[in-house]
């Protein structure tokens, strides 16, 4: 006190500070000054009407360092002001169809997440071009045309796809491959996926992963139709049993599909099939009752069951009749099924016939470009617009929201064991527990029964140094790190274990905010502990453990540590010459 009276008192330091630093303070008092000498008296009487109080000036100086120095942020930096929202560019919708169904009544008014607007885009396969880039998408050039006329020509660059038109057809001399070729160049996500959408250009590729499926459920299960394949004419020489269905190619709606009665009918659409130059595949013909349609939408299902009424033996050419008929287990399965195929069909049909004998057989499976039958049209058109806005809001997130993979509060994972320590445990025989992480929950202990004392009960020191007992590390020791309960916790433990080195210490689990290459620096830094260990060095451990379940996060202590720096800066200032 008295070198803060003569420091106080010396005219330099009070010209050195700032002009009305302690102003606040200019109150006249006597007694602050030391009555030694008459002299000395009054050389203080001038520096007592200007100080009141060494120990208040000090005081005040640090409250005016306090005042000057900025608050501690919670955090590295302070929460920035909420950003203007950005008006995001709307999504751009490719939907191949035909002109029959105007798509963009079934898009109005739906956005992406709620926020960014869908743009519609229509056209045919026949009426598309397009360029893809690895680097630039794709770039999609349209140009429609009706009644010979040109209504629109026009290029853009779609986010999304709905595929609703066959890609490929033999029978129109129609293939479009190499445009979704194109698009799967580009990288854009589609309903269908265009890598099913590829594969469904061809019947009998598609009918192969059927019989994948039927020998897995079995014939019970998913009961498919008996068909052959054959690359070309010169196989068929005959056909087990009459009559046979023979189908050339890939077609579609029921087209390059002949009856065949007889065996001299069977060598003549053999002919045929050499002259088209393509494969062929015949399969039995079944008397039918009626076609079965089990379609499925996303999560929709729909079962519609289809009489002819012509009697034509094709169930789709002539008058027909069509009811929908209730979901059973057994549709829903086969349905299911076949949605798995090829990554996935998020819209899928199945078609089935039920012959006279009352027994089902199970003959092809459609992608998205199936055709939309019954009274629900509509409703389903509708179901294929919510489903394709789905995917667009998993797909297309729009302002670099996605959501970080990292999740902090997530349990933590185990480790994989190295092969130092996978020796190491069998030679001990006692696993010991995984220590939780920072934060985290508590991992279960292991499944033999607890001791006391034991080093299966022993817990790892935040350190990674010495192995803590349960009883250490209570919640009311932490409360009271010099209580004489704690002395007799810390000093309680058999002196075998305290002598032993710590063999069995793990690593230390990695702790949020860090990287990998600080905690490689930290385990490389890490220094064995010393066998003998004093009571001193256990409660500094246990206390230790307390501290750092109390200790903040790392940006708590940065700002900790910054306030502590300003406060240097100021005593230095206040105690300069």
């Amino acid at each position: 006190m008295n070198f803060l009276r003569r420091r106080l008192s010396d005219s330099s330091f009070v010209a050195n500070l700032p002009n009305g630093y302690m102003t606040d303070l200019q109150r006249p008092d006597s007694s602050t000054s030391s009555p030694a000498s008459p002299a000395m008296e009054r050389r203080a009487q001038p520096l007592a009407a200007s100080f009141s109080s060494p120990g208040s000036s000090l005081f005040s100086s640090f409250s005016s360092a306090m005042k000057s120095t900025p608050p501690a942020p919670s955090g590295l930096m302070e929460p920035p002001a909420p950003p203007t929202p950005v008006v995001q560019r709307p999504r751009v919708l490719l939907v191949i169809d035909d002109a029959h169904t105007d798509w963009a009544k079934y898009f109005h008014g739906k956005r992406v997440n709620g926020e960014v607007e869908i743009r519609v885009e229509q056209a045919e396969f026949s009426e598309l071009n397009l360029a893809a880039y690895v680097t630039g998408g794709c770039m999609v050039d349209m140009q429609v045309v009706r009644n010979g006329t040109k209504v629109v020509s026009r290029s853009f660059k779609p986010d999304f796809i709905l595929v609703r038109q066959h890609a490929y057809s033999m029978a129109l001399g129609e293939d479009y491959r190499s445009l979704v070729i194109g698009l799967q160049y580009g990288g854009l996500p589609s309903v269908n996926s265009l890598y099913s959408v590829y594969n469904f250009c061809s019947k009998p590729w598609v009918f192969s992963q059927l019989i994948k499926i039927f020998h897995s459920l079995g014939p019970e299960k998913f009961p498919l139709v008996e068909q052959t394949f054959f690359p070309n004419h010169k196989p068929m020489l005959t056909a087990p049993h009459f009559p046979v269905v023979v189908k050339l190619g890939h077609a579609h709606a029921g087209m390059g599909k002949i009856k065949v009665e007889n065996q001299h009918d069977y060598q003549d659409i053999t002919s045929v099939i050499a002259m088209a130059k393509t494969y062929a595949t015949t399969e039995a013909f079944i008397d039918s009752k009626y076609d079965i349609r089990i379609q499925k939408i996303g999560s929709n299902y729909k079962a519609y069951m289809r009489t002819s009424i012509s009697g034509n033996w094709k169930a789709n050419t002539g008058s027909a009749m069509l009811e929908q008929v209730a979901m059973t287990e057994r549709y829903k399965l086969w349905v299911d099924s076949c949605s798995e195929m090829f990554g996935g069909l998020d819209i899928c049909a199945v078609k089935a016939v039920h012959s006279k004998d009352g027994r089902d057989y199970i003959i092809e499976v459609m992608d998205s470009s199936m055709p939309l039958i019954g009274e629900h049209v509509e409703e389903d058109r509708q179901l294929m617009a919510d489903l394709v806005v789905f995917k667009m809001s998993q797909l297309l997130v729009p302002g670099g929201t996605v959501p970080s993979p990292l999740r902090p509060w997530a349990p933590p994972m185990k480790p994989a064991k190295s092969p130092g320590q996978a020796q190491l445990v069998p030679q001990l025989g006692q696993p010991q527990p995984r220590p939780p992480t920072q934060g985290g929950p508590r991992q279960a202990q292991s499944s033999q029964p607890p001791r006391s004392g034991s080093p299966s009960q022993q817990r790892l020191s935040p350190q990674g140094q010495q192995p803590v007992s349960p009883q250490s590390a209570s919640p009311q020791q932490q409360r009271s790190p010099g209580s004489p309960q704690l002395a007799r916790a810390s000093g309680g433990s058999s002196p075998n274990q305290a002598s032993k080195p710590a063999l069995t210490s793990q690593p230390r689990p990695p702790i949020q905010g860090r990287s990998s290459s600080q905690q490689g620096e930290e385990s490389q830094k890490s220094v064995p502990p010393h066998p003998h260990l004093n009571k001193s060095q256990s409660l500094t451990n246990s206390l230790s453990t307390s501290d750092t379940s109390q200790r903040g996060t790392p940006s708590e202590d940065e700002a900790k540590a910054e306030t502590i720096r300003n406060l240097r800066k100021s005593f230095a200032s206040l105690f300069s010459d």
